[in-house]
């Protein structure tokens, strides 16, 4: 596929072909009409992790490249439950969790979901928090 650029954003009016749900369907397969024929469950409204590097690859042409970091995390987070998400979301406040707590969640998002990005950046925040003082401070 060509290298995507703001000249195919917005990718649902300009690139329609190149959109598919995580469930495999067309993004012009969601219509009305496939809706109230119960054609479309909730798994097929949710972005697919192509979708999102997609975006990446137009927000990086475009030279914003805090913004592609973005949706790759993202990408990388579709596969996780929504409720493991959160716990780690929790992990990362201010004096929750400690440094070894924060390299154990970097290395499970490694290892059992590919999830480099994420992980670097959580390997990041437990250093700054070490630095700043914000880590958990075990008692004994």
């Amino acid at each position: 596929m060509e290298k995507l650029t703001r000249e195919h954003y917005p990718l649902g009016i300009k690139r329609p072909e190149v959109l598919f749900t995580p469930t495999g369907k067309a993004y012009s397969d969601l219509t009305l009409d496939a809706a109230l024929k119960g054609e479309i469950t909730s798994s097929d409204l949710r972005i697919s992790p192509e979708t999102l590097l997609m975006h990446a690859e137009i927000s990086e042409s475009l030279g914003r490249t805090q913004l592609a970091k973005n949706f790759r995390r993202a990408a990388e987070l579709i596969g996780i439950s929504d409720s493991r998400i959160l716990e780690i979301y929790n992990a990362l406040r201010p004096n929750r969790s400690t440094k070894e707590e924060l390299l154990a969640i970097a290395h499970e998002l490694e290892e059992q979901y590919g999830a480099f990005e994420n992980a670097e950046l959580i390997r990041e925040a437990a250093e700054i928090y070490e630095r700043r003082g914000r880590l958990r401070k075990v008692e004994g």
